[in-house]
């Protein structure tokens, strides 16, 4: 069964980008779109998207440490369905509490320097996003 997702870890200044491999096995970060207006970031995801064949979008929920939904969790969500609106593809959510603290481990533990490469964190965490769903879904 062939999966075609995208990984989205939406921010105020970056989108991290993620894809999977044909299978559904592994999640790997492929860019960085950085954010000027809606036209744009859709025109960006929208190039990928018919790149890559995509058929759903998965993005991340920023739920607050206790759960809740805050207000950069609704401006996500707000986001995510004007893009739906935009693109027409179906969108799931994770909870993506602590992805960033993840792919920060990651890049540390690569000894790449954090504070040089903010977009490198968007894109490692959108893959934690996108990889954390396939394995909820065990897909692989």
């Amino acid at each position: 069964m062939r999966v075609a997702a995208l990984g989205l870890d939406v921010g105020n200044k970056r989108i991290g980008v993620a894809g999977c491999d044909g299978l559904g096995s592994i999640a790997t970060g492929i860019t960085t779109i950085w954010r000027s207006s809606f036209q744009e970031d859709i025109a960006q995801l929208a190039q990928i998207i018919a790149e890559r064949e995509v058929e759903i979008l998965v993005i991340g929920l920023p739920y607050t440490m206790d759960g809740q939904i805050g207000s950069q969790a609704k401006k996500v969500q707000k986001f995510a369905r004007r893009v739906a609106a935009e693109i027409a593809l179906p969108i799931e959510y994770v909870d993506e509490r602590l992805t960033s603290y993840a792919a920060e481990q990651i890049m540390k533990d690569a000894n790449i320097s954090i504070s040089r490469n903010k977009a490198t964190i968007d894109r490692i965490a959108a893959a934690v996003i996108l990889q954390q769903w396939l394995e909820e879904r065990h897909v692989n």
